[in-house]
């Protein structure tokens, strides 16, 4: 994927996006990493191979150089993919159908790891293969994590940030009630109030999710059952379309995406904005940007204090069919390291997933949304996990678009939703 300077999680389409597309998959082993090949290869040292998308912020390359200077016998090949999450996810799920040995460790989005975990691709990082997670931030383990066992070492995080402008709000709402009633400064001042992302693809997923959860809902309960049929998830979508309807979320947001709605933000024309930490740096150095000055962030408003953010970010796994699992296991252990932690943050402004980096004066100094980023963080609620998930995510953003658009209400649009995520498979 390709950022400007921050690593965006699943949440976008095309050149900063990550739209996930609904892949099917039938080869490997079932029961979430059983069978023979999981038992196989554990003490195999060798050269190993590491596939991840484009490595647009160069934080890849110099990493394993650094790692192949220290382990000359088992040595790193990059594999890169494109910046398109929709294409690594296929490059994964193909060559893991095909049992291929070569594709030893691979970045995995937070939202694949159920998947294939469920499917018996991913090495269960348990026993002699287990990763030290005591000082990760616990959503990240969350994310990584199937039926309780981890299966992808957390790598980098992500979370949402609500930006404003702080010439026009002196003081952020820590709700939406809040921000809602604030919209009269807007309006005041001839601008829009509100918006996220609301075209149809997966940032609308992220963005209805957050809207439920921080209500107090949820897509699917701790079963992995869809559990839309709730006051709190009608509450949640509810504000979504309420705001549309009465102008505070403006009518040309239905049609955005992250990079429309930034730039509508930078360019003056949104009181508040929810978008990834990637536009920070952006709304901050670009020459055109008329918020430069005048840039507030903070966590995202829920009904009584900070809301739940869509968990993004990436983690590391290792495949079952790897030869060399003790390379690869020594490898993603070297990954979460503090020293490569900093340096993905520094380099490439990668969301660290080791707690006390956010309190780090010095990165601090250099990153200063890394504390509003924990709130986001410790509050976040990944997007639903489930083998299930690309038709899951489809359920979502069809109907929340259908009820955003005032094509069905909110009670059909939930409805609908259940159904479909029922019909999916996730609700047996």
């Amino acid at each position: 994927m390709k950022t400007p300077k921050f690593l965006l999680p699943a949440a976008a389409a095309g050149v900063l996006a990550l739209a996930l597309s609904a892949c099917g998959g039938g080869g490997g082993t079932t029961g979430g990493g059983g069978g023979g090949d999981a038992e196989q290869g554990l003490d195999g040292r060798g050269p190993i191979t590491y596939v991840q998308g484009k490595d647009n912020s160069n934080v890849v390359r110099p990493l394993i150089e650094k790692w192949n200077a220290a382990h000359p016998d088992e040595k790193v090949t990059f594999k890169e993919q494109t910046d398109q999450a929709d294409q690594q996810h296929d490059d994964l799920v193909q060559n893991y159908q095909a049992k291929n040995a070569n594709y030893d460790v691979a970045s995995v989005d937070v939202v694949w790891t159920a998947e294939f975990a469920a499917k018996g691709w991913l090495q269960p990082l348990k026993d002699k293969m287990a990763v030290d997670t005591a000082g990760m931030l616990a959503p990240t383990v969350e994310a990584g994590s199937y039926k309780g066992t981890l299966y992808a070492a957390p790598v980098s995080s992500d979370g949402g940030i609500l930006y404003y402008r702080k010439d026009l709000v002196p003081t952020a709402p820590t709700t939406w009630e809040e921000m809602m009633e604030m919209c009269s400064i807007a309006k005041a001042n001839n601008i829009g109030c509100y918006s996220g992302q609301y075209k149809q693809y997966e940032g609308l997923t992220v963005n209805a999710s957050e809207a439920i959860n921080s209500f107090g809902g949820s897509v699917l309960d701790k079963d992995g059952k869809p559990s839309l049929n709730t006051p709190e998830a009608k509450e949640g979508l509810e504000n979504l379309v309420k705001a549309f309807a009465d102008g505070n979320i403006p009518k040309e947001a239905i049609t955005y995406q992250e990079e429309e709605s930034r730039r509508a933000f930078q360019d003056g024309n949104l009181l508040f904005h929810r978008n990834w930490p990637y536009v920070y740096n952006l709304a901050t150095t670009e020459g055109s940007s008329k918020v430069k000055d005048v840039l507030g962030m903070t966590a995202l408003p829920g009904k009584d204090g900070p809301g739940a953010s869509s968990l993004g970010g990436h983690s590391a796994a290792i495949s079952v069919y790897s030869k060399n699992k003790a390379t690869a296991h020594d490898f993603v252990k070297f990954l979460v390291e503090e020293e490569q932690q900093k340096f993905f943050a520094t380099q490439g402004s990668l969301a660290p997933v080791l707690g006390d980096l956010y309190e780090d004066q010095e990165l601090v100094a250099k990153l200063p949304y890394l504390p509003v980023l924990k709130t986001s963080i410790e509050n976040a609620v990944p997007r639903p996990v489930t083998p299930f998930y690309p038709a899951v995510t489809q359920a979502i953003q069809e109907n929340s678009y259908a009820a955003l658009k005032g094509e069905k209400s909110v009670e059909q649009a939930l409805s609908d939703m259940q159904k479909s995520i029922e019909t999916a498979g996730a609700g047996s």
